[in-house]
């Protein structure tokens, strides 16, 4: 335990105190959007009875929202990489949708305008993550494992605590009541962000032409680590909306939990989070990704079917909190790697082409798994995931992975 102190001590010295303030404003804003990005689970259940939805409908809200998060994060991605200078305010609005969306959900009764609100999730979301997670590259290549591990600990904290405080609150106030109360701090939050990252930090990065623009995408699809990142992150991906979409369902409906009991597992899957992402981290900048990613993979697909296997109460809550361990860990372990070989024009669209590329079996995993929980059982969700995550794993081992390191900008 010493040592990984040591070690975690030794990466923020390297990384300098100048630094230091621009990542811990980037990561206080991922914990705010995942935050609001973590309370869809929480209310999927709510939603689902009041509105009178079927399984394959509450597949369908998943798929709107990342439908439109997949459509708009290269877009995304290309303001951020073209325009470096507007990233604060990009940052900002991101954050600011996030509350327009959640007061749309508490607003309406029909589950038409559930479904625009869930996309309007999926554009803050395509707002955010492109333009922080290549800011973030840009400025620390020699520790960017490390750092958007940091990065993704503001996220993991924010989804460990928004379920159980907002499941809190829910149960003495209602849910309508409490999605629409989230605008006020959203846009208070946006400002803030807006002017204080602005005066932090200024690029100063000419626009790289457009014909660039477009060969250095090229020469990165180009590269087969970067195809078996993006094959291998499609396929983590469909496991994961798949457990987000259909655990709270099984916690509330099967187990017959509480709103409560359900944010308990909720926060228990995102908790570990907070330590092992930066260990992980400094783990593939000094390892290589490969030696983290493959077996993390393999773990993951072992603890989905494990979740079919054990009962609930403090079985299950130990099988969420160990998969809590890789859960998002792995995610930004996937982007370094894609990240290590891309070039410095597209940094941020890098990550949007990571999203663009899930699309065709991302936005099906939802609707698919719902049809296949109605005519198995709600069990059917766990061993899908699981076996995505092996095929995941498959995908990687024969991959020679490479690494660039680019120039420091700004």
């Amino acid at each position: 335990m010493q040592a990984s102190i040591s070690k975690f001590q030794k990466n923020i010295d390297e990384v300098g105190s100048q630094r230091l303030r621009f990542l811990g404003s980037l990561t206080a804003g991922h914990m705010i959007v995942h935050w609001y990005q973590s309370l869809l689970a929480l209310m999927l259940p709510s939603i689902k009875s009041d509105f009178g939805l079927t399984d394959v409908q509450i597949g369908t809200i998943t798929t709107a929202r990342f439908g439109v998060n997949a459509a708009t994060t290269l877009p995304s991605g290309y303001l951020a990489d073209s325009y470096r200078q507007r990233r604060s305010l990009i940052l900002a609005t991101a954050i600011a949708t996030f509350g327009l969306a959640y007061f749309l959900i508490g607003s309406t009764h029909t589950y038409a305008w559930v479904l625009v609100a869930e996309g309007l999730i999926g554009l803050g979301t395509a707002l955010w993550h492109p333009g922080a997670t290549g800011a973030l590259s840009l400025q620390f290549p020699d520790h960017r494992g490390f750092v958007l591990a940091v990065h993704g600990v503001g996220a993991s904290f924010g989804d460990a605590v928004a379920p159980v405080t907002v499941g809190a609150i829910i149960a003495m106030v209602s849910w309508q009541g409490t999605l629409q109360f989230h605008l006020i701090p959203a846009l208070v939050i946006a400002l803030i962000l807006w002017r204080s990252v602005g005066t932090m930090y200024q690029e100063p990065a000419p626009k790289p032409p457009f014909r660039s623009y477009v060969g250095d995408i090229k020469t990165l699809l180009s590269n087969a680590h970067v195809v078996g990142i993006l094959a291998s992150s499609n396929l983590t991906n469909m496991a994961r909306f798949s457990i987000l979409t259909f655990l709270p369902i099984y916690v509330r409906e099967t187990l017959g939990s509480s709103s409560f009991v359900l944010g308990v597992y909720l926060s228990l899957l995102y908790a570990m989070g907070m330590i092992s992402q930066p260990l992980m981290g400094i783990l593939s900048d000094r390892l290589g990704r490969k030696m983290v990613i493959v077996p993390s993979l393999a773990a993951m697909g072992l603890l989905y079917a494990a979740m079919a296997l054990v009962p609930g109460g403090i079985a299950l809550g130990f099988v969420v909190g160990v998969l809590g361990f890789f859960f998002y860990a792995i995610l930004n372990i996937q982007h370094s790697a894609l990240l290590d070989v891309a070039p410095d024009n597209v940094q941020s669209s890098a990550f949007g082409i990571m999203i663009l590329f899930s699309v065709p079996f991302s936005l099906i995993s939802p609707p698919l798994v719902g049809y296949l929980v109605t005519e198995f059982g709600i069990e059917i969700n766990f061993w899908f995931s699981a076996v995505a995550m092996f095929l995941a794993t498959a995908i990687l081992i024969p991959i020679r992975f490479r690494r660039r390191i680019a120039p420091v900008a700004g």
